[in-house]
């Protein structure tokens, strides 16, 4: 619970130039300056970064914390397959026990992959590889799927490493909040910087690239280890519990408030966790909802939770931007007309 409103606290504080902001002002500065240091290095060629023969889409965001990638990167990648696209995706697989490169599949677990890899391939059914060095995995997916015609990366605007051709940056609710870096605010770098679209959920953050806004639900029904749906509506007005082990869990809890559930208790652990350590407590009886990310594995300790799904709805004129940006590097192997 410490954790927790610390975390809460901290996002409070990065929203406002407040006190704690001013204090640690001064260590944001070198924060800057190794970010433009590092950015430097690369683009001198110091630093070496691998270009792929086919066009490289990183969706990622330039604040701590969440702020809904991973949704967004199964929502590119369906709208790519459905348009005649081959999609792969990337990931560093963060909170994996792993560190070498290999393929997402059927039987791959959390601690092989981590849970949004996992999430992403059941989600998809498209080609996933992880790799701490995301050049690493893309290579490795080409070699295995030759007629793979696009890789989508995700949570890899940071990652340098891998050169792409389309930048998408996302951005929750909280925007930019006061505009200053780690550990003063919540920028992992200066903004605005050049990207070529960007998602919000709040107030547009500004900057020169095609903004759109994201609407973002949860899904109509839950599901259980074994598949089965529980319409959300048949859980309204009754008590429940609720857990989340992601970056915002207060908003999941929120959301589900929103669909007219009656929270009991909530369990809010730090994102990406294992539940390894986490035993349940309170009152027994009261269904559990989890986020459709932890529940592969909360299900190991919790076989009765029930995942809610996320849902996020792009605007149709992202994707025509993004097609337009895409076609200029690359045409779908089998164009859908």
């Amino acid at each position: 619970m410490a954790g927790k409103h610390a975390s809460t606290a901290l996002r409070a504080a990065w929203q406002r130039r407040g006190m704690a902001g001013w204090l640690l002002w001064p260590i944001s500065l070198l924060h800057r300056s190794l970010v433009a240091l590092r950015r430097g290095l690369y683009r001198h060629g110091i630093l070496k970064s691998t270009r792929l023969h086919v066009p490289v889409i990183t969706i990622g965001n330039v604040i701590a914390g969440g702020a809904g990638k991973t949704p967004v990167t199964i929502a590119v990648a369906r709208h790519l397959h459905a348009r005649g696209w081959r999609p792969g995706i990337v990931s560093r697989g963060y909170g994996r026990a792993t560190q070498d490169c290999r393929a997402v599949t059927a039987d791959s677990t959390p601690r092989d992959v981590g849970d949004e890899p996992l999430l992403i391939s059941r989600a998809t059914q498209l080609p996933v590889f992880v790799a701490r060095r995301r050049a690493e995995a893309a290579r490795a997916l080409l070699l295995e799927h030759p007629d793979v015609d696009v890789i989508v990366c995700d949570d890899g605007l940071q990652h340098l490493a891998l050169q792409r051709d389309i930048e998408v940056c996302v951005f929750n609710d909280e925007g930019i909040g006061n505009g200053w870096l780690l550990p003063a605010g919540p920028l992992r770098e200066p903004w605005p910087r050049d990207v070529d679209l960007v998602l919000y959920a709040g107030r547009p953050p500004g900057g020169g690239a095609p903004q759109f806004k994201i609407g973002r639900r949860l899904a109509d029904e839950a599901v259980d280890a074994k598949g089965r749906r529980v319409p959300l509506a048949a859980l309204r007005g009754q008590p429940a519990a609720a857990l989340a082990a992601i970056a915002r869990p207060e908003e999941f809890f929120a959301m589900l408030r929103e669909r007219g559930l009656d929270l009991r208790e909530t369990f809010a652990l730090p994102d990406h966790s294992d539940f390894s350590h986490w035993r349940r407590g309170g009152d027994l009886s009261l269904p559990l909802l989890c986020t459709e990310k932890d529940a592969a594995k909360l299900w190991d300790v919790e076989p009765g939770a029930l995942a809610v799904p996320l849902e996020v709805r792009l605007p149709e004129e992202f994707f025509v931007e993004l097609q337009a940006r895409l076609r200029r590097y690359h045409q779908p192997l089998d164009s859908i007309q």
